[in-house]
């Protein structure tokens, strides 16, 4: 989204936790597109309300000073992955709920009153697929209920703050193949249905300002329009089928990454002297 932003002639200001991310976007757009100015603020979404002040008083000091037009909030975690509430610890839901849920807020609460002192500007919320084009998302439980909150949220904001000249947008994808996606996606790299993210940033980016809600990709469209026929009940038994696949594959992978490593046989071993 903020190279297709760049392309578009915006400065942009990027938000994000890996400094070396960071550095690299902001001098890939500035080399890329000429005369288009980044600034970065270091900010890991998962500490807001606790260690996050401080990173929070950062960004509104960047702000402060700048025209923002318009802001976009794509920030999520999924993991954990397909799994029972029960089975993980209560502080990987609650990383989960900072992201998705606390720091969407803060931000939007952050460049909301230049917004409304210039009487322009347009909000982006990145919502999903799992809480907009079907009933229930099982075992991934947490993070459609985040999800559903984006979007109420939007459009709360949307009936709010129009009037003032702002307009507020959720945009639901579906799968997209990206890197938080990337399980699911690489088993339908090659769909139709499955954009890259740099074709989904171009098509979203078109669609900003084109109603509270919003599913930008042509496909996800038809996947959504052919899902409203489905009665809720073939619905669930569908998505609770597909995700204990996922869940027995997660776990499969989980085991191998916590199993200790074990020598192959014809290895030798040598004391350090």
């Amino acid at each position: 989204m903020a190279f297709e932003l760049a392309r578009r002639g915006l400065n942009v200001v990027l938000v994000g936790r890996d400094p070396g991310k960071l550095r690299n976007v902001s001098d890939t757009i500035t080399k890329t597109h000429a005369g288009v100015q980044t600034k970065t603020v270091l900010f890991d979404l998962a500490f807001v309300s606790t260690a996050g002040e401080e990173a929070m008083r950062q960004l509104r000091e960047v702000v402060d000073g700048l025209d923002v037009g318009l802001l976009v909030n794509n920030a999520g975690v999924a993991k954990p992955c397909a799994v029972y509430l029960h089975e993980f610890d209560v502080d990987a839901w609650v990383k989960m709920i900072r992201v998705n849920l606390w720091a969407l807020t803060e931000v939007t609460a952050a460049v909301l009153p230049g917004m409304v002192a210039r009487r322009r500007g347009a909000i982006v919320n990145i919502g999903s697929g799992s809480t907009e084009a079907i009933p229930s998302f099982p075992l991934y439980t947490i993070y459609a209920a985040t999800k559903r909150y984006v979007s109420q949220f939007s459009r709360s904001l949307y009936v709010e703050y129009r009037s003032k000249g702002i307009h507020s947008q959720c945009q639901a994808p579906l799968f997209v193949d990206t890197k938080m996606a990337s399980s699911v996606a690489k088993a339908k790299r090659f769909s139709p249905f499955v954009p890259t993210s740099d074709a989904y940033a171009h098509v979203a980016v078109r669609w900003i300002g084109h109603g509270a809600l919003c599913v930008p990709n042509a496909g996800h469209r038809v996947q959504r329009c052919l899902a409203a026929v489905v009665p809720d009940c073939i619905h669930d038994w569908l998505r609770l089928r597909e995700h204990l696949r996922q869940r027995a594959l997660f776990q499969r992978l989980r085991s191998a990454r916590a199993a200790p490593s074990t020598p192959t046989i014809g290895t030798t071993f040598r004391e350090k002297s």
